[in-house]
């Protein structure tokens, strides 16, 4: 029995935005109809890390690229390289020869503006001659536009920052979110009578802009709650000046410690803001609570 045949789409994916979404939706047919695996092949660091020498604050963790190519798209199988200095210098010929004989490619899907192998040499028009030379497969998938610009991974992370979370959502096509197990916090929101969930940022990963957003949170179980969640240094009742990621689950009870959850955000509705005592606190959580309902209410998605 010969390897399984496959057919890839190559790219960083970072945010899966809606220009990213035509790539995965290319790869899925062109795996349909060459009877191939729709997979994805994508690095665990952003290349811009190594070859500028700067850190890139992504929009999402490799765990929850993976879990938005399955969730989203359908592909159940996405590779991860490691992006080295070996990989950074490697000939572009040399990098998609090994890709190719390796995972036993027959059709290569990119976007229009991806490069490869050493200083970018590989560009999508040398790539489709390479391939066409070989009877493999490529597609080069043109820019996607929304409201007359082109998307990007660094608009959205710039909106995310800004707190414009429905933005960013417009033009990820999909919810903004934070996957995490959830961790055991000051049990603050059971005193104040709404339960809370308590997760963080990975490392590397933008933090939008601290404050409060109405967000709804998916657990392990499949069952899912409308939630207030507070991003910040949560100032009224801690000085730590750690960056915590609060969600007070609306109309949920139970113990969720050590569970799996995913808190996605819809709409910004102020900043963080220090109050003199927990009772002004739990009179602002209430309004927020308000403001949550209202909002998914009148966009029909509570």
């Amino acid at each position: 029995m010969g390897k399984v045949k496959r057919a890839v789409a190559l790219g960083f994916f970072d945010g899966l935005h809606v220009g990213h979404a035509a790539l995965l939706r290319r790869v899925a047919e062109r795996a349909a109809e060459l009877g191939a695996v729709a997979t994805v092949l994508t690095f665990d660091v952003h290349p811009d890390t190594l070859v500028f020498g700067t850190e890139v604050p992504l929009i999402n963790s490799a765990a929850e690229r993976e879990d938005l190519i399955r969730r989203l798209y359908g592909i159940d199988s996405t590779i991860f390289l490691h992006f080295n200095r070996r990989l950074m210098q490697m000939a572009w010929e040399d990098f998609i020869s090994s890709v190719v004989e390796e995972l036993n490619i027959t059709a290569v899907v990119v976007g229009h503006d991806f490069s490869f192998g050493f200083r970018g040499e590989g560009t999508p028009d040398r790539l489709e001659n390479w391939c066409r030379e070989r009877g493999i497969g490529c597609d080069v998938i043109p820019a996607v536009c929304v409201d007359g610009r082109v998307v990007s991974s660094t608009e959205i992370r710039s909106l995310l920052e800004e707190g414009r979370i429905e933005e960013a959502n417009h033009l990820l096509g999909h919810p903004h979110f934070l996957s995490d197990v959830i961790q055991s916090g000051y049990h603050l929101g059971a005193k104040l009578g709404s339960p809370t969930i308590n997760m963080a940022f990975p490392a590397g990963v933008v933090i939008p802009r601290h404050g409060v957003y109405s967000a709804r949170a998916y657990l392990d179980d499949g069952s899912d709650s409308l939630a207030v969640t507070n991003i910040g240094v949560r100032p009224t009742v801690s000085e730590s000046g750690r960056v915590s990621v609060e969600s007070h689950l609306l109309d949920f009870n139970g113990n969720l410690y050590g569970r799996h959850a995913r808190v996605e955000f819809y709409h910004f509705q102020r900043a963080e803001k220090k109050f003199e005592t927990l009772q002004e606190l739990s009179e602002q959580i209430r309004r927020d609570t308000e403001e949550t309902r209202r909002w998914f209410f009148e966009h029909s998605l509570q």
